[in-house]
């Protein structure tokens, strides 16, 4: 059943990572620190620089990192005994001396479960390497479950799961649908009927791994920013059952005041109808025009094609300009179905983001399709663990 926030115990049944929930924190450690976090933050350097890199040795890392020789000496003995950083070789060198070892990430070390509880008929999940690959999946037909019933399905896929993981679970992630707050309570999810559901701790009690939850198109902008293409502060904007959005300034998620920064589903546009999400009359919802659903069913009663998804990526421009305007983003990525979403859709986005925004400073922003397709949440998942329990993505 449920498991209600508890403010008082906080939200897992096990101790977090080195790095726990922290708002505001870099997801890529780059510098090293003052002492008091020093050793946990370097160890996360020195993982992110192999993470990142290959054929690295341990001058390289002193380098790259500002690290001492001994300090990454240290750390590097740490991390083999560990068994996280494997010796692969010497480097081929015509210079005298002693030719340099080489250091890699052990891969094979730990594997990573994702879970995407996003959509709107199927939980889904996968088993995946330290490298995001999808190594084993399973997925759960929702049947309409909601409240008790639709945690007891996600629970039964996480175990179908761990069945199937051949080596070490080094964390459970898990994007879910509504408002999640950095503890992973899910403040409210009406699609799946949770409302102040300690997701998180309900998954750390159930299985006695770490666990960490975040809404779902939060976990899709980190999946973007771990193995995408993207480089800059950029949205991801995640269209299905309804419409939500993911952040990164500054190499950091942005959470907002009250953790509901990206909730642009619910912002007014034209003469759209829609619901909030507490079921109260919203008259101009954004969510109730572009949503895959909405448009779906607007394609099958006849509206022209063209026309329509024109308007709808139009629409989504008139709601991003004022968010691309004022952090001046570098990118606008969208994830959804491609055959809705590429094209006329995508076209209408652009143009009027240029014509709504500065001219100079933000006509350089790109709109693009993810290339991670519908394994950008299950992906996301597993950067959220790594970032979380070493630090690195």
């Amino acid at each position: 059943m449920p498991v209600p926030a508890d403010e008082s115990d906080g939200t897992r049944a096990m101790e977090p990572g080195p790095f726990g929930v922290e708002i505001g924190r870099a997801l890529r450690p780059n510098s090293k620190v003052l002492p008091g976090r020093a050793r946990a933050h370097n160890r996360s350097l020195v993982l992110q620089t192999l993470y990142r890199g290959s054929g690295l040795s341990r001058a390289d890392l002193a380098r790259k990192t500002g690290l001492t020789r001994v300090t990454i000496s240290d750390l590097v003995a740490e991390l083999i005994r560990d068994g996280l950083v494997l010796e692969t070789g010497h480097r081929d060198e015509a210079r005298p001396g002693k030719p340099a070892v080489l250091l890699e990430v052990n891969r094979s070390w730990a594997q990573i479960i994702g879970v995407d509880l996003s959509e709107d008929r199927t939980f889904r999940g996968a088993v995946l390497s330290l490298d995001g690959a999808v190594e084993e999946r399973a997925e759960v037909d929702l049947e309409g479950a909601t409240g008790p019933e639709a945690l007891t399905k996600a629970l039964a896929l996480i175990d179908e799961l761990r069945a199937v993981a051949t080596r070490r679970v080094l964390g459970i992630g898990i994007g879910s649908p509504g408002v999640v707050d950095p503890a992973g309570v899910v403040d409210a999810a009406p699609n799946l009927g949770w409302s102040q559901l300690a997701l998180q701790r309900a998954v750390a009690e159930h299985t006695g791994l770490h666990a960490y939850a975040a809404n779902d198109a939060n976990v899709a902008v980190l999946a973007e920013h771990g193995y995408g293409p993207a480089e800059g502060d950029m949205i991801l904007v995640k269209l299905g059952h309804g419409v939500g959005a993911g952040l990164i300034v500054g190499g950091s998620l942005v959470w907002g005041s009250r953790y509901a920064a990206g909730e642009i589903g619910q912002v007014a546009t034209r003469d759209a109808a829609g619901e909030q999400p507490g079921g109260e009359p919203h008259p101009r919802a954004l969510e109730s025009v572009i949503s895959v659903p909405q448009l779906n069913a607007r394609l099958a009663s006849g509206a022209d094609r063209e026309e329509l998804l024109e308007d709808a990526g139009v629409r989504l421009g008139e709601v991003l300009a004022p968010i691309v305007g004022a952090l001046n983003l570098a990118e606008v990525v969208l994830s959804g179905p491609e055959d809705l979403v590429q094209g006329a859709f995508m076209s209408a986005t652009l143009r009027t983001l240029q014509r709504r925004t500065m001219s100079g400073f933000h006509t350089g922003v790109t709109v693009r399709m993810t290339r991670l397709g519908r394994d950008i949440v299950v992906r996301g998942a597993a950067v959220m663990v790594l970032s979380r329990e070493l630090g690195v993505s």
